[in-house]
């Protein structure tokens, strides 16, 4: 019943390294989603002239992300990444603006339907 602090150490560690080699596979399948969402979000400059808004939000809060991952791994934080933590939240973007789909025109009806 008594561990020792050097076991118990031990222990915390191999739990640590099993999260790890999980989060390593995790990094990779967010590492080519973001490379996805980079030629997605390429081909939608192309024709809109402007980055879209959403595919922003996401690539930020998928990047901040993988750092929450490479902060974890590289012993700089004992905070597992997302599914343990809020999912990052997106920042103010700090290029492009991006592309706004203006509302569609409703037309104005000040007369009854004619029957």
């Amino acid at each position: 019943m008594n561990e020792s602090p050097k076991q118990a150490q031990c222990e915390s560690i191999g739990l640590r390294i099993l999260w790890m080699l999980v989060f390593l596979v995790v990094w990779q399948l967010a590492e080519l989603l973001l490379g996805g969402l980079v030629l997605v979000q390429l081909v939608y400059r192309l024709i809109y002239g402007a980055p879209s808004a959403s595919l922003m939000n996401f690539g930020d809060s998928l990047s901040q992300y993988l750092a929450q991952i490479g902060r974890f791994g590289s012993f700089h934080s004992d905070q597992k990444p997302w599914p343990f933590a809020d999912w990052p939240s997106p920042r103010a973007a700090e290029g492009e603006a991006p592309h706004s789909v203006p509302a569609a025109a409703h037309p104005v009806r000040d007369e009854e339907p004619k029957l």
